[in-house]
């Protein structure tokens, strides 16, 4: 069975946190249901949570150069 770690840490309460797991660190801007998070391995994820089952994410990758 893996071991898993994921932390979360709030800097400023509702705006911005923290987020560290065991591959990366990643930093989440926005308020609670609409969120911008930038992660250590270059992926780029939006979100929207609506009321209900209506909620949007998006995710995008930066290209590394060779």
């Amino acid at each position: 069975m893996p071991l898993l770690f994921r932390k979360s840490f709030t800097l400023v309460p509702g705006l911005l946190r923290l987020n560290v797991n065991r591959k990366s660190v990643s930093v989440s801007v926005g308020p609670r249901g609409l969120a911008r998070t930038y992660s250590s391995t270059g992926r780029r994820t939006t979100s929207v949570d609506l009321p209900g089952p209506f909620s949007w994410r998006t995710t995008s990758h930066r290209r590394r150069r060779r």
